[in-house]
């Protein structure tokens, strides 16, 4: 079930009726509620894995409990943190990993004479569970460091199987949103002007925006690099850095949205990444919730800032590597987060040594270097192989002559998804509050026409959010 589509509109209003007439009378009801509806949403992909929705929440608020337990005793956490954060890495290994660990095993297993007793399992990928693995991993550790204390199994397995995030993030923490259930949700005018605003734009940038991009210029540059001139495989990776923008911007303005329809507050996921003058600035700006994530329970955990220049260094580039992999099974994902990792451990190297009185760059020329790194990055991201990436790379520099896919429209809708990217972050929450003094007949038919318009400038069909993937 995608959130642009009929199917989640009949959903999704039938669910906000509920909490908001059921779910005013009790809060517990209303929890009860928003898991239900969150087990539907994610049983239209696959019944099977709402077992392993469950399943998951039981481990966290069981391990939760005995992390407590040892606290208040006096005793090391670390055997049931343990414990916890193993199977949730099981749990994440398994679905996601196993393939790609067989598949680098297998020719050696057959060299060695045991081809014939490798076991054959075909393992469909849960949707999402990079995220909830990641945010059960962060709630027994938040616990551990005495940032949180354990919720209530209603409580957890909500946080772990809420709808708006459940598929695509952001990672909420438990520390943010277990609160905001133990309370009465308040909507106000404002909450409802800047959600619906939030969800219109979101559409827009999803439907009209990122889904062009992708099935009339990224998808066909990608699919066979050598079938292009070098201006269209230009316009492809620049294409594809606008394309992921505005795709998960989407998504993650979506789902602010539907959460303060219902109630609740969920963390900014991006700011302006492709500003930066820094690739640790992007990263500050980039998919916050996951940045931040890797930085708290991975970066820090590893040493950190602690320790010398090289040690710090070889944390960046660790964290990375281990942020690429988490994004999929594939040695794209990894050689792309060795790349992140190797440009900040530069970074870092360089403001350890960089000459006294040595000036820096112009931050124009920065901000354009550091976004033609991470379109390069993105090239990698996107392909299918290494091999299908070094082709890419390799066809570009080239640079045949001809234009093929590169249309006015195309063109146009890059240069929009960019200048979308740089709208000011504040223009969204300023409209909100102008838009919540209109009378709510007005704001409804302002709404309506906002979807009819962006439905009638669509294209057909809409494709999965790329982070569905993940």
């Amino acid at each position: 079930m995608l959130f642009p589509t009929l199917d989640f509109g009949l959903f999704f209003l039938p669910v906000l009726l509920l909490v908001w007439t059921v779910g005013l009378a009790s809060n517990e009801w209303r929890k009860i509620i928003l898991l239900l509806a969150s087990w539907v949403f994610y049983g239209f992909w696959d019944w099977r894995f709402v077992a392993l929705l469950i399943a998951s929440a039981a481990i966290n608020w069981g391990c939760a409990h005995a992390i407590q337990t040892r606290l208040d005793d006096g005793r090391s956490a670390q055997p049931w943190l343990g414990i916890g954060v193993a199977a949730n890495l099981a749990i994440l290994g398994f679905f996601k990993y196993f393939g790609f660990f067989f598949d680098q095993l297998a020719p050696i297993l057959v060299r060695a004479g045991w081809g014939r007793d490798l076991p054959v399992l075909e393992i469909i990928l849960p949707v999402g569970i990079s995220f909830f693995t990641f945010q059960g991993m962060s709630y027994l550790i938040d616990i551990a460091r005495r940032h949180t204390a354990p919720a209530s199994f209603l409580d957890i397995t909500l946080l772990m199987s809420f709808f708006p995030h459940l598929v695509a993030g952001p990672i909420v923490r438990a520390s943010h949103l277990v609160p905001q259930f133990k309370a009465v949700p308040r909507l106000t005018r404002g909450m409802v002007a800047t959600a619906l605003i939030l969800i219109c734009w979101g559409l827009f940038k999803k439907t009209v925006v990122a889904s062009e991009l992708a099935t009339g210029l990224v998808d066909k540059t990608f699919f066979d690099p050598s079938a292009h001139s070098g201006l269209d495989l230009a316009l492809g990776a620049y294409g594809y850095a606008v394309q992921i923008y505005c795709d998960f911007s989407a998504y993650s303005d979506m789902a602010v949205g539907l959460a303060a329809l219902l109630g609740y507050r969920f963390p900014r996921n991006f700011d302006q990444p492709y500003r930066s003058a820094s690739l640790q600035e992007f990263w500050r700006r980039w998919h916050i919730s996951l940045s931040s994530w890797l930085r708290d329970y991975l970066y820090i955990s590893l040493g950190g800032n602690r320790g010398g220049v090289w040690f710090i260094c070889r944390n960046l580039v660790v964290t990375m590597l281990l942020g690429g992999f988490w994004h999929g099974a594939k040695w794209t994902f990894l050689i792309w987060g060795a790349l992140h990792g190797g440009v900040l451990a530069i970074e870092r190297l360089w403001r350890e040594w960089r000459p006294q009185g040595f000036p820096a760059l112009p931050k124009p020329i920065a901000i354009l270097i550091i976004f033609h790194i991470v379109v390069a990055g993105w090239i990698f991201f996107r392909a299918d192989t290494l091999d299908g990436a070094l082709a890419y790379f390799t066809q570009l520099w080239a640079f045949r002559p001809g234009v093929a896919l590169a249309s006015p429209l195309l063109c146009g809708l890059i240069a929009f998804g960019l200048a979308i990217h740089f709208t000011p972050p504040t223009l969204l929450p300023a409209l909100g509050r102008r838009v919540a003094a209109w009378p709510a007949p007005l704001l409804g038919l302002a709404v309506g026409l906002a979807i009819l318009l962006t439905d009638a400038m669509r294209f057909e069909g809409v494709a999965a959010f790329i982070y569905y993937q993940f």
